[in-house]
């Protein structure tokens, strides 16, 4: 499968912003799907994940509560909603993909090497 992610670009603090990851492939459904970032000399950080059903989703800690993980299978689409965000939020995004049980386990679904399949990135900047 191939990832493509958009939808970033400069916000103020506070403000919110809808990241897409469109993917090809007939066989979108059968991934599952997550999102990760990478700030500027940090390593790349787990923020979401969802199931190839979309009926278990999964946050980091610093974005439970402000950032909404979705899929739209029909549409070989998967979304992150993010408001309220912070300085800290700044990063690249990337979407990636698993054919791994993300269920099974808190390592399986937060470790960037368990995803096979990588979108290019998209850059988010949130200004204080």
């Amino acid at each position: 499968v191939q990832l493509q992610a958009s939808g970033g670009g400069l916000v103020q603090a506070g403000g919110s912003l809808r990241l897409s990851c469109a993917a090809s492939g007939r066989t979108f459904s059968r991934y599952s799907m997550a999102w990760f970032r990478q700030a500027p000399g940090k390593e790349r950080e787990f923020v979401a994940a969802i199931t190839w059903s979309g009926g278990n989703t999964y946050y980091a800690g610093s974005v439970k509560g402000r950032f909404t993980i979705s899929r739209d299978n029909a549409k070989n689409m998967m979304y992150l909603q993010m408001n309220s965000l912070k300085p800290e939020d700044t990063a690249v995004y990337y979407c990636a993909a698993t054919e791994r049980t993300i269920t099974l386990s808190l390592l399986i679904r937060i470790t960037p090497n368990n995803y096979k399949y990588w979108g290019q990135g998209t850059l988010v900047t949130v200004s204080s």
